[in-house]
């Protein structure tokens, strides 16, 4: 196991408890959101990471680090969503939904070390802020996307968007984890 794929596995492991002790209080009520909503959660999420980089402060006590894990936590939910259909259950279940949640977890995984492969961990050269920007664009694709009914002509769909926006999101966790003078 390389480093990236170790500190991926520790960042998602952080991500999935707090997931599942949130499941454990709320159940899955996420299940009532349609795609747009998640997408504009994760909207909300990436705008305000932006605004508190741009201003260098903030009034709200929670910190970038938990929009960058609400960022991975609502891509998730997206990807679940898009497997589950509208019949069925509401309530998934702790076990069930852990299943789904590693299922794209380490799906997601494998597309990340593919083109850590192919782009020879150019992330851990950019700053942070031009990865929110890029979790941003990529956000205004998926709301096309769903704006066009899912149809494109060439371009990816909205799971691969939410894999890279989840990536991207990792990739921001483990740079503010160590001293970087990118960040």
């Amino acid at each position: 196991m390389n480093q990236t794929e170790q500190e991926y596995k520790t960042i998602i492991a952080e991500c999935k408890q707090l997931f599942l002790k949130k499941t454990s209080d709320y159940g899955t009520a996420w299940r009532i959101l349609r795609l747009p909503s998640i997408t504009d959660q994760i909207y909300i999420k990436a705008q305000r990471i932006r605004s508190i980089q741009e201003k260098g402060t903030q009034k709200v006590a929670d910190g970038l680090r938990d929009e960058f894990v609400g960022i991975i936590n609502y891509s998730l939910i997206a990807m679940m969503q898009l497997e589950l259909q509208a019949s069925d259950p509401m309530e998934l279940g702790v076990e069930r939904t852990e299943q789904l949640y590693t299922r794209y977890a380490d799906e997601t995984l494998r597309l990340l070390l593919d083109k850590n492969h192919d782009y020879g961990e150019a992330w851990r050269e950019m700053r942070i802020s031009s990865i929110t920007d890029i979790i941003l664009m990529k956000l205004y694709r998926v709301k096309q996307i769903e704006d066009n009914a899912g149809v494109t002509l060439v371009s990816e769909g909205v799971k691969a968007n939410y894999q890279d926006m989840l990536n991207y999101s990792v990739f921001c966790l483990i740079k503010m984890s160590a001293v970087s003078p990118n960040a």
